[in-house]
């Protein structure tokens, strides 16, 4: 994986796999599964819906449909783990088979076409779709978690009335050519 896209989308990947844990690290077990009403996710329900995309899009990646025959999308809306264990390894699962499928790539990867219900795409823009799904959910997680944990929340980005502070020290830096996500 010599491409430096491929090592960016491999950190912003795994920064929000991080915002997620972190988010979920500050609930108890009741609040992962917890719906404001029967036409919300909980934050259970997000990560199976995350998790099955991750399977079924990444999943041989490269040489059949990303939407795979065995995926049941209706069923990842419904509740089917029984605690945190079993929601974090099935977490885990989604994320190692990504992770993987981009390991494998190469920089020669990167313009040949992959499909997504037949409808074709670049290695790049099928990457960037769902570097533009799972955030969307993961910042649902979050906001979820922000909520649920209430007064106990304890921050995952620059903490109120400190942006002065992290500039004043980001500025004492050298300038470099690094990923944001180099200084977590």
């Amino acid at each position: 994986m010599e491409s430096t896209y491929l090592s960016s989308v491999v950190k912003q990947f795994e920064y929000y796999k991080m915002l997620g844990e972190k988010a979920m690290m500050q609930l108890p077990d009741e609040a992962i599964f917890w719906r404001y009403n029967a036409e919300s996710n909980s934050i259970a329900l997000i990560v199976n819906h995350i998790v099955g995309n991750m399977l079924s899009r990444f999943t041989d990646f490269l040489t059949t449909d990303g939407e795979k025959p065995w995926r049941n999308r209706d069923a990842e809306f419904e509740d089917m783990f029984a605690n945190r264990e079993e929601l974090l390894t099935y977490w885990n699962k989604g994320w190692v088979c990504l992770l993987n499928a981009l390991g494998e790539l190469t920089e020669a990867d990167l313009e040949k076409i992959v499909y997504i219900r037949n409808d074709g795409h670049s290695v790049v823009e099928a990457i960037n779709r769902q570097l533009a799904h799972y955030p969307y959910h993961i910042g649902q997680i979050v906001f979820i978690a922000k909520m649920a944990a209430g007064e106990k929340w304890e921050t995952l980005s620059i903490p109120r009335n400190k942006s002065n502070d992290y500039n004043a020290r980001k500025f004492t830096n050298e300038k470099s050519v690094r990923h944001f996500t180099d200084d977590l």
